[in-house]
Parts: structure tokens; C-alpha cells; sequence
């Protein structure tokens, strides 16, 4: 690919023919990180002030000086040998740099290209780790992971094998103050975090706070379930109990006013069921009476009641009637 430039200082014409590749890919040879400055390195021990001195960024012209005269750039930006002196770069200032030296005849005395690339600085990561049930797994956390390098530290001794953002180590390997760090690292720069000393034992689970938090939420929610039911049964259960007694009390009042009820009627039915008391004469004795009534009652308190078929059957006889004063007295 030619590309020529064309200037024009007073009455003098200056042609050259610019000729460079134009890379397909992304290639570069040097790296810068975002505000750092770079100096492309040029080196022509010959370069005389009646040479012409040009650079070029991509497709545009960013110095050029013609028998020591400088009409772009600054002259404090150019060595003795022609370098070039990039203060402060962008992610813009990345791209292809060409410097030319021509004779005075407008010959090419010396050349030179490179591809610059600008790059942020990597920020100090930080490392994390998880206990599982026989492993610890570590995680390097940087932001911006993408294009970065990473690497591991185990009692300071850097773990070749192992370049990725995560590691996991068996626990039978570690020892009892194992210490890890990660590295992460760019072109243009490098951070390590700091020393960490996994604290696991062997079949120990850890988890998460999420989780723990929400098992024991878990947990105080169904022992509150639990006692509630232990509080309803507990009350539905006294509360039977205590129906359940006062039908019982109740059936042995009932008992007991039957029991008295039949007393009575016994006592009533054996009283009226006396037998007539003897009478030699006509008036019967009330002493005779009486000491049959006690006896009988005597006899009704010692044996339960019990009513007779024959009892149940009488009719309560008749009471006899006084005598009278006129009535005659009967001949023997």
C-alpha cells in the first residue's frame, strides 16, 4: 500500500512516497497503559538537521521538521536520533507510528514502523474462598477480567499449572496455615491481593449467608407451628377432660337422688305393710305398735332396700277405726 504525502515550504516541493503494510490484525509492538508516557524509538545515529524528519500516526502527520525548521509538533518532543517522545496517552493515541528520514534530495535515509496499544491499568484484586465438603474453592474477583492474566501463590510458591480465575485445592493438600494470593496482570501492568489463610476442615460444609439466614428463618417458623398445635391440643385436651368430669359428677348426683328416692319408697311401703298388731281387746297396745315399727326399721336400715313381688302387689290396708263411746261391749 503507497500512500504519499505532498508539502510545500515557501517555493520548495517536497514529494515523498510513504510506504508501509497495513496489519490485518491487530499486532502490536508496543503497550502503553492509559497516562503513562512512551517514547517510539527512532535511533538514526546519522540524522543531521538537513535531513527531513517525519512522523505519522496511522494516516496523519503529527511532527515533521525540514532543515531544522520544525512546522508540526514540538521540537522538545524529538531526541537526537530522531525518537519520539508520546506524553500521556489515550486509548486514542493507539495505532500504527511511522518515522521517516530523507536526504536532502528527498531519498529515504532511514525508516521505521510499529503498532502502539494503550491498555487501562489492572486494579488490585481481591481474593475470596468457599469450603466444600472435601475441596476449597478460591476465586481471584478483578473487574474487567476479559484479556487479563492470572496467577497463583500457595506459602509463596507460584503455582505454574494453574492460570486461571478460579483454583480449587483438595484439603488433604493443605496444610495447617496455608496461605494463598492471586495475581492478575496485563501488558502494561500487575496487582496481587492480599495473603488469605483458608480456615476449613475436612467434610465441613459451608455456606452461604443466604443460606444460613434462610434455614434458620425456616426453623423458627415451624417451631412456632409446632408450639401452636402443642398449645391447641393441649387446650382441646383439657377441655374433654374437663367435660368429661362434670358428666361423671353428674351421673353420680343422679345416682344418689335415685338411690335416696328408693330409700324413701321402701321405707314408706315397709311401713304401711305392718301387720296388724296382736289385740286380746278390743283397743290394740300402742307400746305393741310401736316396738313393731322400731323393729322394723332396724331391719330396713341394715338391709339394702328391696322391694317384694308381694309387697309391690298390696294395697296399703286400711287403718282401723276408733271405737265409740255407745258401742257395745260384745258377750264372751
Amino acid at each position: 500500500m503507497m500512500v504519499c504525502f505532498i508539502a510545500t515550504l515557501g517555493q520548495i516541493l517536497l514529494l515523498g512516497c510513504i510506504s508501509f503494510t497495513a496489519a490485518n490484525s491487530k499486532t502490536c509492538q508496543i503497550y502503553a497503559a492509559v497516562g503513562e508516557s512512551v517514547t517510539l524509538a527512532f535511533n538514526y545515529e546519522g540524522l543531521a538537521k538537513s535531513h527531513t524528519l517525519r512522523w505519522t500516526h496511522d494516516t496523519t502527520i503529527i511532527f515533521l521538521r525540514q532543515q531544522g525548521r520544525v512546522t508540526i509538533g514540538k521540537p522538545e518532543d524529538i531526541t537526537t536520533t530522531g525518537s519520539i517522545l508520546l506524553k500521556s496517552v489515550k486509548l486514542q493515541s493507539e495505532g500504527i507510528y511511522r518515522g521517516d528520514a530523507l536526504h536532502p534530495n528527498g531519498t529515504l535515509a532511514k525508516t521505521w514502523t510499529g503498532q502502539l496499544c494503550v491498555m487501562e491499568k489492572v486494579s488490585k484484586p481481591r481474593l475470596s474462598y468457599i469450603c466444600d465438603t472435601n475441596t476449597v474453592n478460591l476465586n481471584c474477583h478483578v473487574s474487567k477480567p476479559q484479556g487479563l492474566f492470572f496467577s497463583w501463590t500457595l506459602d509463596k510458591t507460584t503455582l505454574s499449572s494453574e492460570t486461571r480465575q478460579t483454583l480449587s485445592i483438595s484439603l488433604s493438600q493443605l496444610k495447617e496455615k496455608s496461605s494463598f494470593s492471586c495475581s492478575v496482570a496485563n501488558k502494561v501492568s500487575a496487582e496481587s491481593s492480599e495473603t488469605v489463610q483458608p480456615i476449613c476442615k475436612a467434610h465441613m460444609l459451608c455456606f452461604k449467608p443466604n443460606i444460613v439466614l434462610g434455614v434458620l428463618a425456616g426453623g423458627a417458623v415451624l417451631i412456632f407451628v409446632l408450639l401452636i398445635i402443642i398449645t391447641v391440643l393441649c387446650c382441646s385436651y383439657r377441655r374433654t377432660k374437663t367435660k368429661m368430669q362434670l358428666s361423671d359428677k353428674g351421673e353420680f348426683n343422679l345416682l344418689s337422688v335415685n338411690k335416696g328416692e328408693a330409700e324413701s319408697i321402701t321405707r314408706y311401703e315397709n311401713i304401711h305393710n305392718v301387720e296388724s298388731c296382736p289385740s286380746p281387746s278390743p283397743q290394740p297396745s300402742p307400746r305393741a305398735c310401736y316396738e313393731n315399727i322400731s323393729k322394723l326399721d332396724v331391719k330396713t336400715e341394715t338391709k339394702p332396700p328391696q322391694l317384694s313381688t308381694a309387697a309391690e302387689g298390696q294395697q296399703p290396708s286400711p287403718v282401723p277405726k276408733p271405737r265409740t263411746k255407745n258401742a257395745k261391749t260384745p258377750h264372751i
